[in-house]
């Protein structure tokens, strides 16, 4: 009597919530994040950049310290988000103007990685620049510690608040990268729009734009929806607020979407 044939095996494909293609696009992750970082660090601009934004913040705070003998740090974070929109612009110009210039930009086309990858792995490496310029100012919280007794848990909220603040303005400054190949042009622009989302948030703009039409009170609500000043103050006077939370992430989530759309149109 014959045994019944056993079928032949077939080729499983990984489904998309699979772990070995969970652990591939990891790896495709770290592969770009590991590229991007060390491309950052062999040219002398980040060098300058961070090395220029902490003498420049550094020396805002001192001056105010010496002038109010206060242990507090919220001298450094006032000057901190405009000094961020600046950095930012000038880590993310980089990221993918370079690349749409030199035509290296091809070199992604013909990886296996998706777009996705390549952006979140850009963006992670720039992020990280940002996080190394607020790791040169942790000094200052020694030198208030070593005076005396600050608020240490009001500092460490205003440097998740600053890393927000950085994560959300480098996410526009990456997006502007892939959509043109200067440089500079990048900078400026995403410059520009940061600049702007922070200024809407001061308060005589706000008094300005409620002046003009009192009954819908534009200023308030551009602050309140739009600018993360607002939300940055409650980080620097020690809480940590859900909507301004959801406010920097929820931006920088939308830009890095559009980022990696961008990315998808130029790579077909």
């Amino acid at each position: 009597m014959n045994a019944a044939p056993v079928p032949s095996a077939q080729p499983v494909t990984p489904r998309g919530d699979s772990p070995a293609l969970r652990a591939r696009g990891l790896a495709g992750f770290r592969a770009v994040f590991a590229r991007e970082l060390a491309a950052t660090f062999d040219s002398p601009i980040a060098y300058v950049a961070i090395g220029a934004t902490l003498v420049a913040t550094t020396s805002w705070f001192l001056n105010e310290f010496f002038l109010t003998g206060k242990l507090d740090m919220a001298p450094f974070f006032r000057i901190l988000p405009w000094a961020m929109a600046a950095l930012a612009p000038a880590v993310g110009m980089r990221l993918w103007s370079e690349d749409l210039r030199t035509r290296t930009f091809e070199l992604w086309r013909t990886l296996p990685l998706s777009s996705a990858q390549v952006v979140l792995g850009k963006y992670a490496a720039a992020l990280c620049v940002l996080a190394l310029f607020l790791a040169g100012s942790l000094p200052l919280v020694a030198l208030l510690e070593w005076l005396g007794e600050p608020d240490l848990g009001a500092i460490a909220a205003g440097y998740l608040g600053a890393l927000l603040l950085g994560a959300e303005l480098l996410a526009i400054a990456a997006f502007v990268s892939s959509r043109t190949p200067d440089q500079i042009t990048a900078f400026l622009l995403a410059a520009f729009a940061a600049f702007l989302l922070l200024g809407l948030g001061e308060p005589q703009v706000v008094a300005i734009l409620d002046g003009l039409a009192p009954e819908l009170a534009p200023g308030t609500f551009l602050a309140r929806w739009i600018s993360p000043l607002p939300h940055l103050a409650q980080f620097v006077r020690g809480f940590v607020p859900l909507a301004g939370v959801v406010q920097m992430l929820g931006v920088a989530a939308a830009f890095l979407f559009l980022n990696a759309r961008s990315v998808a149109e130029e790579r077909e």
